[in-house]
């Protein structure tokens, strides 16, 4: 289900980015990471959308056992979902943001359309 990319972690740790990633950017819309965390966290996020165009009580479980806090799968099935209902695919938006301070890190936003 996940990307190639190991971003310097165990596998366990790596889903747990994920998870966390994915939460919140369907909790807040919008979230500021580095460049190759929002590349992995993009095909996850429209995952978890397109389970919630199903809308049906599997898509719902399955949504429940990746997204950590179930006020936020809620808000996918009520609200984001319908949003997208005629759109196929292509939900979300990595945005390049340039080097972080510190470390260079290239930094990104990944947005919902």
């Amino acid at each position: 289900m996940f990307g190639t990319r190991k971003l310097g972690r165990t596998s366990a740790q790596r889903k747990a980015l994920l998870r966390q990633l994915t939460t919140d950017l369907l909790e807040k819309g919008r979230i500021e990471t580095t460049f190759y965390r929002a590349k992995e966290v993009q095909p996850v996020a429209e995952k978890m959308i397109t389970l919630g165009k199903k809308g049906n009580l599997a898509a719902y479980r399955r949504a429940m056992g990746f997204i950590t806090k179930e006020d936020v799968v809620n808000k996918l099935f009520k609200e984001i979902a319908p949003k997208y209902a005629d759109r196929n695919g292509g939900y979300t938006r990595v945005t390049r943001l340039g080097a972080r301070r510190g470390d260079a890190a290239e930094t990104a936003v990944i947005e919902l359309v």
